[in-house]
């Protein structure tokens, strides 16, 4: 999965080397963590938040179908 959401982000932003995935289990959840350079914060949010949105939302779709619960952070 974290390598599905680093392929993603680095097709979005300007600045493909400052991109930043870590992946991380907590209590049977996987959380992914997405870090960019400042400058391409925006496109990876998006305008109300919607490519962020959308990131998660495939995201989800995936990982229901293998019955684990995945959440993507960015910039946190």
């Amino acid at each position: 999965m974290k390598e599905l959401v680093e392929y993603i982000v680095k097709n979005l932003v300007i600045d493909e080397n400052s991109v930043k995935v870590t992946e991380e289990e907590e209590n049977g959840t996987t959380i992914i963590h997405v870090f960019v350079a400042e400058d391409d914060m925006g496109r990876v949010i998006g305008k109300a938040g919607k490519v962020a949105s959308s990131i998660r939302s495939i995201v989800n779709s995936i990982s229901s179908r293998q019955h684990k619960r995945v959440v993507v952070k960015i910039g946190e």
